[in-house]
């Protein structure tokens, strides 16, 4: 399997695009349940490059984008040394080890970047992804009961977080 680890570039946008939407509409993983258009996708990927916030994609030379992972600061001042980690793979990449690559260079970049704090939510069926973080030093800190609700089943998410 041929796959680069490297920095989103501006073209890297439709593929992003297209990797994110396929993991959302398969209703498991993500907080949306289709990605947002493209003219939106475009500005998130720009402004990132442009400040210089992790966001990190999985590419082959045959399939494009195939994963992703980006880590985005807080907005707000007392919470700028904190990040929010966001992750996706296509089905056929998964347990390959390219998550943790992925979460891996991110991390790197966070801390270069003086990110003190990188925090994500997990839903709690997603037992692979959770022994994932846990292995690369993530801590539970909490449980939200009942905070996803998508096509009628109730789902608790964990809230992780490292200190880097």
């Amino acid at each position: 399997m041929d796959v680069q680890i490297r920095p989103i570039t501006a073209d890297d946008v439709e593929g992003f695009h297209h990797a994110l939407d396929f993991v959302a509409r398969e209703k498991r993983y993500l907080a949306f349940l289709e990605a947002p258009p493209i003219t939106e996708i475009r500005a998130f990927v720009l402004g990132n490059i442009s400040s210089g916030n992790p966001q990190i994609v999985a590419v082959t030379s045959a399939e494009g984008v195939v994963g992703w992972c980006d880590i985005l600061p807080k907005a707000r001042l007392v919470y700028r040394h904190s990040g929010v980690l966001g992750l996706g793979l296509l089905p056929p990449y998964r347990g390959k080890g390219l998550g943790k690559e992925l979460i891996q260079t991110a991390l790197a970049v966070a801390r270069a970047a003086h990110l003190h704090r990188v925090e994500l939510t997990v839903r709690e069926p997603n037992e692979n992804a959770i022994a994932l973080y846990k292995k690369l030093g993530f801590l539970t800190e909490g449980i939200h009961r009942d905070a996803v609700c998508v096509d009628g089943t109730y789902e608790n998410l964990i809230t992780m977080a490292i200190l880097l």
